[in-house]
C-alpha cells in the first residue's frame, strides 16, 4: 500500500524552503553590519559548493555564526584575564599597604622601647660601694666635725675598695679636698650633686662624663679621717651647706640599703 504525502501545514519544509529561511537569516546579518565584516575572509576559506542554488549562503552563514561565537568566546576570556589581572594587583596593593602599616608599628615599638631604655638608664640609681653598709649615720654628733655634725653618710671599706658613681653625671671636682682628702664631685643628671671623700685614689678628671656604677676612684684614709672608709653626700646644690640625706636620697632612686 503507497503512502502520499499530507498536505496542508504538517507537510515538512522542502530544502529549497530551508535553505530560503537561513539565506534571509544571513541577509538580516548583512544588514546590522555583522557578515559585512565577516563574510569576505570567511567566504574565501570555504570550499567549493557541491550544489547550486543557496547552499554557499547557508555554509556562509555557519560560517559567520562561527566566527560570532569565537568572538564572544575571546571577549570573555580576555574580560576574564582583565578582571584577573586587577584582583591580583589589588590584591598587591593591599598586602604593601599592610608590609608599610606593619613596618611603620616596629618603628614606633622600637622608638618607643629606645626611649623606655634611655629613661631607665638616665634614672638608674646604685650604691657607690656594692654590699657595703653605712658606719655612720647622716647628722651624727661629735668633735670629729668641723660644722658640729655630719654632712653625709660612711660607708664601710677597706683601703682600696673601688667606688663607683651612683648615677649618670659630669665631674666638677676630682682632687684634693681638705678635710674630705681626695675628693669627687659629680654634678647629677638631675642637677644633684654627689661627693665621694676620703679616697686614696681618683679615676677620673673633671669635665668627665661618668655612668652609674663607673669606677671613679679607690676608697682610702686621707683628709680628717680616723681610718680607711668613703665618705658620701648628696647635696641639692654646688655649695656646702646645701646636703641631704643621702640614704634618703639613695633610696628616693631605687637603691636598697
Amino acid at each position: 500500500m503507497a503512502f502520499t504525502r499530507a498536505p496542508g501545514k504538517h507537510r515538512r519544509p522542502s530544502r529549497m524552503q530551508r535553505g530560503t529561511a537561513r539565506a534571509a537569516g544571513v541577509a538580516a546579518l548583512a544588514g546590522s553590519g555583522v557578515v559585512g565584516s565577516l563574510a569576505v575572509p570567511a567566504l574565501a576559506a570555504e570550499p567549493a559548493a557541491a550544489q547550486t542554488g543557496l547552499t554557499p549562503v547557508v555554509t556562509l552563514g555557519d560560517a559567520v555564526a562561527d566566527r560570532i561565537d569565537a568572538q564572544a568566546a575571546a571577549q570573555h576570556e580576555a574580560a576574564r584575564e582583565a578582571a584577573e589581572t586587577a584582583a591580583r594587583k589589588a590584591a598587591e596593593q593591599a598586602a604593601r599597604e599592610r608590609a608599610a602599616e606593619e613596618a611603620e608599628q616596629a618603628r614606633a615599638e622600637q622608638e618607643r622601647a629606645a626611649r623606655e631604655a634611655e629613661r631607665k638608664r638616665l634614672n638608674t640609681f646604685v650604691s657607690p660601694i656594692p654590699g657595703s653598709y653605712v658606719s655612720t649615720g647622716y647628722k651624727s654628733g661629735g668633735a670629729v666635725w668641723s660644722s658640729g655634725s655630719h654632712t653625709g653618710v660612711d660607708f664601710h671599706a677597706a683601703g682600696g675598695t673601688p667606688v663607683q658613681s651612683v648615677g649618670i653625671g659630669t665631674v666638677v671636682e676630682a682632687g684634693w679636698g681638705g678635710a674630705y682628702g681626695n675628693q669627687v664631685v659629680i654634678k647629677m643628671n638631675d642637677g644633684t650633686y654627689t661627693q665621694y671623700g676620703h679616697l686614696s685614689s681618683i679615676a677620673v678628671s673633671v669635665g668627665q662624663q661618668v655612668a652609674a656604677g663607673q669606677q671613679i676612684g679607690l676608697s682610702g684614709a686621707t683628709g680628717n679621717v680616723t681610718g680607711a672608709h668613703l665618705h658620701f653626700e648628696a647635696r641639692s646644690g654646688a655649695d656646702y651647706g646645701s646636703d641631704l640625706d643621702p640614704v634618703a636620697y639613695l633610696r628616693a632612686h631605687g637603691v636598697n640599703l
